[in-house]
């Protein structure tokens, strides 16, 4: 029975608290934020321990695996000290994206994980979906052959007006991810971002990529759309085939070439997922059986590297955009 702690408890981290609590082979043990009355509240909600002090927490419990759902500027801010601090401690850690909103930050986290041989995840949770798994082997199984474009779009209603960046940097760890999830690294990106009426923020984002295998790709985000309609849709092309995953885990349709048949993949109405925050479930569940199953830090799913990979292709958009436009080689 593993034993797991949540670090910030507000919205997201309540969500974390949940799943582990539900999960057959978790113990949710503790949580712990800086704000008494809140943590007090949620830790009486799960009927586990509270504390405002993360190495306090970490010295009386009994730890497997920690939850860092802290926020701060462009909800990564936070990230950085409780996640070194349990590194340290050597326990598996689970960050909410950004990994951090400082690129040197996300580095230096990653780095301490990797020489102290710690397992380190994101929760980078739009491609723990069934129907992004039926994709996946799309393409590993060479059904859509050598991969020639993905378009990848990401839109949602945020008002939030924190900092130039807060859209780039708070929502498209995940749609780069995905896009990192079927077409691998990415080379060079050109940014090209505008302003939504009343916005001082830039919003609205248009991304040309180019992949290190040779494909290209676009992402269209915003922070100013309605979240009543889809969010999310993803196409990727090859030689042989298509394919279009629609609003995260609704529906998979593939498109093979020289052929008048598709197939077409649904999440089911009464045995599939039952909304979006299972794929939080899904996130972590998979964290918690790769430890299970002691998988090695460097083969975690959605690992350290892979958000620190989709935040070095965003700091690249956002040099783009404050040089009219560049095009931008991504740093490795």
């Amino acid at each position: 029975m593993l034993k797991a702690v949540v670090v910030g408890v507000n919205h997201i981290g309540k969500i974390h608290c949940r799943y582990y609590q539900e999960h057959k082979d978790v113990q949710l043990v503790a949580v712990c934020d800086l704000n008494e009355s809140l943590v007090k509240t949620v830790a009486n909600e799960f009927k586990v321990n509270a504390y405002t002090d993360l190495k306090t927490m970490i010295a009386n419990e009994q730890i497997d695996i920690i939850s860092i759902a802290t926020g701060g500027k462009e909800n990564g801010s936070h990230h950085y000290e409780p996640t070194m601090t349990a590194i340290e401690a050597g326990l598996n850690v689970l960050v909410e994206k950004p990994l951090s909103n400082s690129l040197q930050e996300a580095r230096e986290m990653v780095d301490f994980a990797r020489n102290n041989h710690v397992r380190l995840a994101c929760n980078l949770n739009h491609r723990f979906v069934p129907i992004a798994y039926h994709a996946k082997n799309l393409v590993d199984s060479s059904q859509v052959g050598t991969l020639l474009f993905v378009n990848m779009k990401l839109t949602i209603g945020n008002p939030n007006e924190s900092s130039p960046w807060i859209h780039l940097r708070a929502l498209h760890p995940h749609s780069i991810d995905v896009m990192r999830y079927f077409a691998g690294d990415i080379r060079r990106v050109q940014a090209f971002m505008t302003k939504a009426p009343g916005r001082t923020v830039w919003s609205t984002a248009s991304i040309n990529l180019e992949f290190e295998s040779g494909a290209v790709g676009h992402l269209t985000g915003s922070y100013d759309m309605d979240n009543n309609h889809p969010i999310e849709y993803c196409e990727v092309a090859g030689n042989k085939g298509r394919f279009v995953i629609d609003n995260v885990y609704e529906n998979l349709t593939f498109y093979p070439h020289k052929s008048s048949e598709i197939k077409v993949v649904r999440n089911s109405v009464l045995t599939g997922m039952n909304g979006f925050n299972e794929t939080f479930k899904n996130r972590i569940d998979t964290f918690i059986n790769e430890i299970l199953h002691s998988v090695p830090p460097e083969q975690i799913s959605g690992s350290g590297i892979d958000a620190l990979a989709a935040q070095t292709v965003i700091e690249a958009a956002i040099r783009s955009q404050m040089e009219n436009g560049a095009v931008i080689e991504v740093t490795k």
